[in-house]
């Protein structure tokens, strides 16, 4: 891991995180190109890599954090005042009640994809595939979203329905926006509403990840010898680009179609599944 390199892995995380092109596809082909022209076999990532993919994560985590900072604290909010009166009518209370449930439901579909998820690491062109989908399901979003009518309040069935989607979102080249923003407008939200869902529902998995699994995985002593000049360069920049991405994502998705992230994942997923199954 050298500093150039996680300078480029936090602008590809902070870009693709909060864009609908899957950032673990995005991560998994940054990190291939690297090796392959650099003659480096692609083979198991080492504790290093992971953690560091963990701490981009974290980066683009504390962008989400930052920005909707205010709807969290009203959700927050409406969740405490919804346990101490015993009711949960209001608008926030029940999106906190969502979010909760939600959580819950794709931890229980992502388990099951776990070990697939890890193999598919070192399958980039399989990834590449996988992307492929996501423009098709970008693609069909659009399509269906114009033929039923929308609501601007998430409701039990688009929340558990989104959070199935950001479960199997676990596999890369599935993009956690992409599939859950989809999945909104498949169930009648609206562009605004199903992108905001979509980052506020990522807010407790990402969490969970960057909190539990370097302490259950990562080797303390082994952790000293890490490239922390990188770490943290590539963490910071991560949040930085992730917080800007949101900030133009969220304007452009309330006007404009999901259709050019469509045509790019097909594309880049065409382009990447041949150039790793010609190279690796």
């Amino acid at each position: 891991m050298n500093f150039i390199q996680a300078i480029l892995m936090g602008i590809v995380q902070g870009l693709s995180e909060f864009l609908p092109i899957s950032s673990s596809a995005h991560l998994v082909f940054t990190s291939n190109f690297y090796k392959v022209f650099k003659g480096i076999e692609i083979v198991q990532h080492s504790n290093e890599e992971i953690f560091f993919d963990i701490m981009l994560h974290f980066g683009t985590l504390i962008a989400v954090l930052i920005f909707f900072r205010k709807e969290i604290a009203e959700i927050i909010k409406a969740l405490w005042l919804g346990l101490k009166n015993k009711n949960f009518s209001d608008k926030n209370a029940k999106l906190g009640i969502y979010i909760i449930l939600g959580t819950i439901i794709t931890v229980a579909v992502a388990l099951p994809l776990e070990k697939v998820a890890e193999k598919l690491v070192y399958s980039p062109a399989i990834v590449g595939i996988l992307l492929v989908i996501t423009g098709f399901v970008l693609f069909y979003s659009e399509y269906r979203s114009k033929q039923i009518p929308t609501k601007s309040e998430v409701d039990l069935k688009s929340a558990v329905f989104t959070a199935i989607a950001q479960g199997i979102a676990a596999l890369p080249g599935f993009s956690r926006s992409g599939w859950t923003i989809a999945t909104g407008l498949f169930n009648g939200l609206d562009r605004l509403t199903a992108a905001k869902y979509s980052f506020l529902l990522s807010i407790p998995i990402i969490l969970g990840a960057s909190m539990v699994y370097p302490f259950i995985k990562i080797d303390l002593h082994e952790a000293l010898t890490y490239n922390w000049n990188a770490i943290i360069a590539g963490t910071f920049v991560s949040g930085l680009v992730g917080y800007l991405c949101i900030k133009y994502f969220i304007k452009f998705v309330a006007k404009f179609s999901l259709a050019i992230f469509g045509y790019y994942c097909i594309l880049a997923g065409i382009c990447t599944a041949v150039f790793f199954t010609i190279f690796s």
